[in-house]
């Protein structure tokens, strides 16, 4: 199988997440939640630390339940600060609540959070046409203006080259390598 350059072949998580995950478009809010939770984590980090905590945080955190997230008390969002097998970043740990809060509001204005992340493609995915993943930016005029009105509606830890990598993971913009098998193109060819 051909994939992309960036998936690290001696991780199962990695080559999992990259067959099964990685720019598939997702149209399911709680996954679109816990996705944006795990970028916001990645800040500053590697992907892959991320990936290996992915079940931890699933588990401190109700299973990206946004309902469940957005009651969590301080004192649930400290105790999380004594879990040694997640991230533990204060002002990330309270910013899933905080994202949790805003995404209900996304949710309650326009029915979905869904409708309203993909919205700013139109409905359809951007493909780039990727020939070597170095060729990706860090950031494009479309992650700048989603990360501009996510902190508008109080969202945190959602610069644009966060939101760029989590419009890539969540299918909004197809930076799979041509080569790649898993391309999404491929499929709908």
């Amino acid at each position: 199988m051909q994939r992309c350059g960036w998936v690290k072949e001696n991780n199962p998580l990695y080559i999992a997440y990259h067959d099964e995950e990685w720019g598939q478009p997702l149209h399911d809010d709680q996954k679109l939640f816990e996705l944006l939770c795990l970028e916001t984590y990645q800040a500053g980090l590697s992907w892959e630390t991320v990936l290996n905590k992915r079940a931890a945080f699933k588990k401190a955190f109700h299973n990206y339940d946004v309902q469940k997230v957005a009651h969590m008390s301080d004192q649930d969002l400290d105790r999380l600060m004594e879990n040694p097998e997640i991230i533990r970043n204060k002002r990330k740990i309270y910013s899933t609540r905080a994202n949790a809060l805003a995404f209900l509001k996304i949710q309650e204005e326009f029915a979905s959070f869904d409708a309203y992340l993909w919205s700013f493609v139109n409905g359809k995915s951007v493909n780039h046409n990727i020939e070597n993943y170095q060729e990706v930016p860090s950031k494009t005029a479309l992650s700048e203006n989603l990360s501009k009105d996510l902190k508008k509606k109080g969202f945190k830890f959602v610069g644009p080259v966060c939101i760029y990598s989590y419009l890539q993971a969540a299918g909004l913009i197809n930076d799979h390598e041509i080569s790649c098998d898993f391309n999404p193109s491929k499929r709908e060819a």
